[in-house]
């Protein structure tokens, strides 16, 4: 296959060659010293002239226009090599960009990370396993190529910017992540976010405690510090470290059998006004209730046997993935 890089190398090789031959031939046919031999084929390729030629011998001439013809379509095959891999990559780019802006457009309720460094990375592979669509904004084009190479779909551009940030489906997306480890980036981010979504959920990162005020007052929903969820984890380890154990079993599912989910309850649900007890969460579906979160954002947690089930209460549930899609099914639409 006859690609630019290689249409490159061979009108390269085929140049050199012609220079090296033509160097020869005029300083053994026109008697030039190699300084002036090599002057001679720089100027004759390169159709600069010279106001010599007329007095050049016949043959000196003939060889000159051969030099000429060959050296010419050698260097025009070469630059149309250079050009083909400049349009090339310029067309693929632009045909690369017009494919991640119509999926971003089919996209909804989607999940927009802003940050693809270590922790947009692992966030965006922990997502994708979920099951999540999302979109990826990143300044650096780097980044934006190794999310690509990852097949997610990637925006190369600055997160703080309205016309960025709606590219990536923000009137349409569920939430948006900031995970710079910039927290003056993350407040800007998540105050311009807020302005032009206001349901959007908005999860950002901060690195300083005191930043965490802002941030929420910002507009952000939830506020992760990295440092101290790492410093609690590791104090979990230490102090409690079978409980540390299981936490990590059922946040990465490592058990086959066994999973950990969140269901809201629809008001078409036959679970609104009825007990735990009366549910038979355990004795029908095999699921385990942990806890509720009410519409309030009240905790319940281990509910008792005479805790009624709301409208848009959120169910956290633990059990096998069958038993627990039943009773989403019962959550969501009220068939048993």
């Amino acid at each position: 296959m006859n690609t630019p890089l290689r249409r490159i190398r061979r009108g390269a090789l085929v140049l050199a060659l012609i220079f090296v031959v033509a160097v020869c031939g005029y300083r053994y046919f026109g008697g030039y010293d190699w300084i002036h031999a090599i002057w001679m084929v720089v100027v004759t390729i390169s159709s600069v002239g010279y106001g010599e030629r007329s007095e050049l011998p016949s043959h000196v001439q003939l060889f000159s226009v051969a030099v000429i013809v060959v050296g010419m379509s050698a260097a025009f095959y070469t630059v149309g090599g250079l050009i083909q891999l400049m349009l090339e990559g310029e067309i693929q780019a632009a045909m690369g960009q017009s494919r991640t802006t119509r999926e971003i457009k089919r996209q909804s309720n989607h999940v927009i990370v802003c940050g693809f460094g270590r922790i947009g990375e692992m966030l965006a592979q922990e997502l994708r396993r979920k099951g999540r669509s999302l979109v990826i904004i990143d300044c650096d084009p780097t980044r934006v190529s190794e999310a690509d190479q990852n097949q997610f779909l990637a925006i190369n551009g600055n997160a703080m910017e309205e016309d960025v940030l709606v590219g990536a489906g923000l009137e349409r997306a569920k939430t948006v992540v900031t995970v710079l480890p910039d927290d003056a980036a993350n407040v800007f981010i998540t105050l311009t976010v807020r302005n032009i979504n206001r349901e959007v959920q908005i999860i950002a990162r901060a690195e300083l405690p005191s930043t965490e005020k802002k941030l929420r007052q910002a507009g952000a929903d939830r506020v992760v510090m990295p440092v101290v969820t790492g410093a609690t984890q590791m104090s979990r380890i230490i102090t409690r470290p079978s409980t540390a154990d299981l936490l990590e079993l059922l946040a990465e599912s490592k058990f086959d059998d066994v999973e950990m989910d969140e269901i809201t309850i629809n008001s078409k649900s036959r679970l609104v006004g009825s007990t735990v007890t009366e549910s038979e969460t355990r004795q029908i579906h095999g699921v385990l209730v942990l806890a509720v979160k009410q519409t309030d954002g009240n905790m319940v947690f281990n509910p008792g046997s005479r805790y009624i089930f709301r409208n848009q209460d959120t169910v956290i549930v633990m059990g096998g993935a069958e038993d627990i899609e039943r009773f989403r099914q019962q959550c969501e639409v009220g068939s048993v």
